[in-house]
């Protein structure tokens, strides 16, 4: 078991590991929506990959507290998410998304210190910059479903929102919308949190490829200048 993990724990190390996180993320954020609006087992289904993209942050890291961190985070949303779907006639919604807002958090830090672990600059590393990307726009998602279900309203429009999973579709589409800065109107945030957010979204997009692709970009130089 040991040898196993970390052999995990080399391969989600290892650059190449950021092109199967963008594929697990183009998942969740771009295919399962479509999904989810078409089949009944798609909100399962969501959940299950949902679980698997925080899991690798364990195996992301060899900082004894983020694994620790990661795990226990992971191991709660887990719990909680089985409650939920195993006829309990008790449920979490609000402390499970807000654990899977934390998860999400903490693995955008976790993928941040991989991206900038030394001055190395590939292929991979611009794909780790992607990922971090979705990142951001998932745990907007994330917390427009805590807005929405602790204060009765988010986001207005061309949407019909139930109180459940199917509502990420809709929460993931205005996150990304806000995040790039598109605001197609369609839909829109109709009290001060969820304005705040995408606010706060529009300046992450914004700042996104100022920050981050300009540091990717400035190490390249600094390293073909080495050479």
């Amino acid at each position: 078991m040991k040898r196993y993990i970390n052999k995990l724990q080399s391969y989600w190390l290892a650059d190449v590991s950021f092109a199967t996180l963008l594929v697990m993320l183009i998942a969740v954020v771009f295919v399962l929506p479509i999904v989810m609006q078409n089949n009944n087992h798609g909100v399962l289904v969501f959940n299950i990959l949902l679980l698997s993209v925080f899991l690798t942050g364990a195996f992301s890291t060899s900082n004894k507290w983020l694994i620790f961190i990661s795990i226990t985070l992971f191991s709660v949303h887990l719990i909680l998410r089985a409650v939920r779907f195993g006829n309990n006639p008790y449920s979490y919604y609000v402390l499970e998304n807000v654990i899977a807002i934390a998860n999400a958090f903490l693995f955008i830090i976790i993928n941040l210190r991989l991206l900038f672990r030394d001055q190395s600059i590939n292929a991979y590393r611009i794909i780790g910059a992607i990922n971090v990307y979705l990142l951001i726009a998932l745990m907007g998602a994330l917390v427009l479903e805590v807005i929405h279900a602790t204060v009765g309203s988010s986001i207005a429009g061309n949407v019909n929102l139930n109180g459940s999973d199917i509502d990420y579709i809709h929460f993931i589409y205005f996150s990304l919308s806000s995040l790039t800065t598109v605001g197609f109107g369609d839909i829109y945030p109709v009290n001060v949190f969820s304005k705040m957010l995408a606010t706060f979204l529009s300046l992450l997009g914004v700042l996104f490829p100022a920050v981050i692709i300009a540091r990717l970009v400035g190490m390249a130089a600094n390293t073909k200048d080495f050479k």
